[in-house]
């Protein structure tokens, strides 16, 4: 017979089973979600507080949504005094969360973007990594969307449900 604490690997996530079989919440440091934008708009250095408020929207949504999956336990990344993450520019970074999050006791790190296209065209990515190795353990796209910046956390929360969750363990 085999152990009850067993590791699993699906859909590329290492999962220990606990005592009573469900498996134990991974440890995920979700970073705030970054803006590349596209559009041709007027270059500036920074974001709009518009845009600000609905990347903390899409962050908020995101780690709501993941938390409730009790796949998860979210790991508090206020504390994050890494330049990247704090200028917001995690996604070229070549894998640099990885490293933060693990200092910060995370199992798996999660780096989300919204690409925004036009005024009403966008695509939300993200990745999560091994926090100890770095490797990519899951990433998705979702490809060309069509709605203005206040849908964004609709198109990140489908996304994840659809690449992110649907390919993880059934609790």
């Amino acid at each position: 017979m085999k152990s009850v604490i067993t590791p699993l690997l699906a859909a590329g996530l290492l999962v220990t089973f606990g005592a009573a079989g469900a498996p134990a919440p991974i440890a995920l440091a979700i970073f705030d979600f970054e803006l590349e934008d596209f559009s041709p708009t007027e270059a500036t250095e920074s974001i709009a507080p518009a845009d600000a408020a609905h990347l903390a929207k899409v962050t908020r949504t995101v780690r709501q949504l993941l938390a409730e999956s009790g796949r998860y336990k979210l790991i508090d990344v206020a504390s994050a005094d890494a330049p990247a993450a704090k200028t917001h520019t995690l996604r070229d970074c070549d894998g640099c969360e990885a490293e933060i999050a693990l200092k910060l006791g995370a199992q798996q790190s999660l780096v989300g973007v919204v690409s925004r296209i036009s005024r009403t065209e966008y695509v939300v990515r993200f990745h999560v990594r091994d926090a100890r190795t770095g490797a990519v353990v899951a990433n998705g796209d979702s490809g060309l969307r069509m709605g203005a910046d206040y849908s964004w956390d609709r198109g990140a929360a489908s996304l994840l449900k659809d690449q992110l969750l649907a390919t993880a363990p059934k609790r």
